[in-house]
């Protein structure tokens, strides 16, 4: 890569890395290890294939797809499914996590947790990183009424994971 392409790199890179690990850290369902992986390959990726990719319509949109796909990607290696510790949820409080800071963040992690992939894949594209449908069915490789659907049965899930239960009606005691 010539001195000026490596220059644009390094920009770009720099401007978007918390973007680009926000949304693999949603993408992965909380896991900040994982995430950063995914992070990792994709603008290892980018770097590769810079020249096609800065000449793309939609750079973010270009680099957006190369994150989805590569978390896709490493979700299917064998590999991946291997834990050295039993589970996420035994993070410490306070522990270095900067997505972390808002009281409902570990609700709305463990809800994408239990949505499929595509389905979180949808959602965190869509919602919150507020993408267009046509966008995310580029970037997904499907129709848009397939990410539609995705989308309401994503959110449907997300619904009843995020909506607490009512309290249970208080009964007085009889008076004799």
């Amino acid at each position: 890569m010539r001195g000026d392409s490596e220059a644009d790199y390094t920009t770009y890179v720099s401007a978007r890395l918390t973007a680009l690990h926000r949304a693999a850290y949603l993408l992965c369902g909380g896991d900040q290890d994982r995430a950063d992986d995914v992070v990792q390959v994709t603008i290892t990726k980018l770097y590769r294939h810079w020249r096609r990719a800065s000449g793309a319509e939609n750079l973010d949109a270009y680099v957006h797809r190369m994150l989805v796909r590569t978390y896709i990607d490493e979700k299917r290696r064998l590999w991946s499914r291997v834990r050295l510790l039993p589970h996420a949820d035994d993070e410490r409080p306070g522990a270095d996590r900067p997505y972390d800071a808002a009281d409902d963040r570990g609700v709305l992690i463990a809800a994408l947790r239990s949505l499929p992939q595509r389905q979180r894949a949808v959602i965190v594209l869509r919602f919150l990183l507020d993408r267009p449908v046509e966008e995310v069915a580029e970037t997904l490789g499907c129709s848009a009424g397939t990410v539609k659907s995705q989308s309401s049965r994503g959110l449907a899930v997300l619904r009843a994971a995020l909506t607490p239960a009512p309290a249970p009606a208080k009964t007085m005691g009889t008076l004799r």
